[in-house]
């Protein structure tokens, strides 16, 4: 319906070349010069033997301005290094666009303001302040891979240790700093990861027209990936099943202007055990014994990005809008439905041409079989008092919001202050709507 919308009473161009396609304003920024250059000549001989990298340094900052579960005042910080590289093959064996690509994260400060202040303890959260706490500090592997092509380059192969982000669902930037307004809404699938956590497997692109691509692969469905025992780990062990994913992804213009639209599945063989037994009070707790299960499950993703006005004849200036859905088997996931929608506009004064400004808003309904899992749990204790310890909030939906401004103060620094609010975080009515502010910053190197 939200793409039927979209292209109503536009004028649709499917068919461009990769040239024609300039997707600068729905953000996807070519990186500038970093912090040291060419590194006294190094990074071009590097370069000049095919390997290609980004060596980069993100730090978020989140305070509690007002309302939440904790009203005492507190200031989170979180950061982290990260290096994304490619060795180019092709120059050394002749194979179309072979290439070994590979990352690594290192990330730093287990704070995360949103399970400390801003939602109820007691439940399991369903966004946080700070999209890259990924619950620890330590060094991983996020992938390394081997890729060629075929068919006169319509077809990409990749095969390794890999991460759906190298993929799948990369439509819409991760800018803002919370997290659901952070890409597209595959990663609530909760049975693969973002960025920085690897699993083996295989994917295809292909090419069927210059616009439309499409993409699938089989992976393995390891919940104990995030374990820090698997942060350099090739082993398959805790792995309970393969995902199939299958996405479509079309790049086309809208009244000459691009736009980028996908949408995708996800399936999964693994066992999964159903929310509603009443034998855990938070999202990712599990307890096998006694638990209804089923065999499989699924998870839907769509969305699209598209720039809907230029600032002059400058193209890499204007406003984009995107939107992106995620619906979730809600027997097994704790997130039943995510809808966001953003706008963006680079280069808003002409003073600051490179500039961004971005305000986006999130409707998030948990689970009806989570919410019967907190009433089971209720029932068990003999409590109806939400002032009791013992007692279990009842997740509903909620609605976040935030608005961010993109300071490029360097062409290797940027800082971005943000203000964010929640609307019954964590879904439970009974806590306070909340307050944040939060400042990201990024060095390129």
């Amino acid at each position: 319906m939200a793409l039927a919308v979209c292209l109503a009473g536009t004028s649709l161009q499917p068919a461009l070349a990769a040239s024609d396609w300039n997707g600068t304003v729905l953000g996807f920024e070519a990186p500038g010069e970093g912090m040291l250059g060419d590194m006294l000549g190094i990074r071009p001989i590097l370069e000049d033997h095919g390997f290609h990298y980004q060596l980069g340094y993100l730090s978020e900052s989140s305070y509690n301005a007002g309302g939440g579960y904790n009203h005492d005042k507190k200031l989170a910080y979180i950061d982290q290094f990260s290096l994304t590289f490619t060795q180019d093959l092709e120059m050394y064996t002749g194979i179309p666009d072979a290439a070994i690509e590979g990352n690594i994260v290192n990330r730093n400060h287990d704070d995360n303001l949103t399970s400390e202040r801003t939602q109820d303890p007691r439940v399991g959260f369903n966004d946080i302040a700070q999209e890259s706490w990924g619950g620890q500090s330590i060094t991983r592997l996020g992938w390394l891979t081997f890729g060629r092509s075929f068919d006169d380059r319509k077809l990409h192969w990749r095969i390794g240790m890999m991460n759906k982000n190298q993929d799948f669902d990369q439509i819409i930037p991760c800018d803002f700093q919370l997290l659901s307004q952070c890409g597209g809404k595959s990663a609530n699938s909760m049975t693969w990861y973002n960025w920085n956590k690897h699993y083996w497997g295989t994917t295809f692109q292909y090419k069927l027209t210059p616009s439309l691509t499409l993409k699938t692969g089989i992976m393995e469905q390891n919940p104990d990936a995030s374990e820090k025992k698997y942060a350099w780990s090739g082993s398959l062990k805790g792995a309970r099943g393969i995902l199939l994913p299958m996405e479509a992804e079309l790049k086309t213009k809208v009244n000459s202007l691009p736009g980028i639209y996908n949408f995708g599945l996800l399936y999964t063989n693994s066992p999964q055990q159903d929310l509603s037994e009443g034998k855990t009070q938070s999202v990712g707790a599990s307890d096998p014994d006694g638990y209804r299960s089923h065999s499989s499950t699924w998870f839907m993703y769509t969305g699209f990005n598209q720039q809907v006005t230029q600032r002059g004849d400058d193209p890499n200036r204007g406003m984009s809008v995107s939107y992106s859905l995620g619906l979730a088997d809600q027997r097994s996931n704790a997130i039943h439905l995510t809808q966001a929608a953003s706008m963006r506009y680079r280069g808003l004064f002409d003073a600051r041409p490179d500039d961004w400004l971005g305000f986006g808003m999130t409707y998030i309904k948990m689970s009806d079989h989570y919410r019967q899992n907190q009433e089971n749990l209720n029932a068990i204790y003999q409590v109806d008092d939400y002032g009791n310890p013992l007692y279990t909030p009842l997740s509903g939906h909620s609605v976040n919001a935030d608005l961010y401004y993109q300071v490029k103060v360097r062409s290797w620094l940027i800082l971005q202050p943000d203000l964010q609010y929640w609307y019954r975080p964590g879904g439970v009515k009974e806590t306070q709507d909340a307050w944040v502010t939060g400042l990201k910053a990024i060095v390129t190197f």
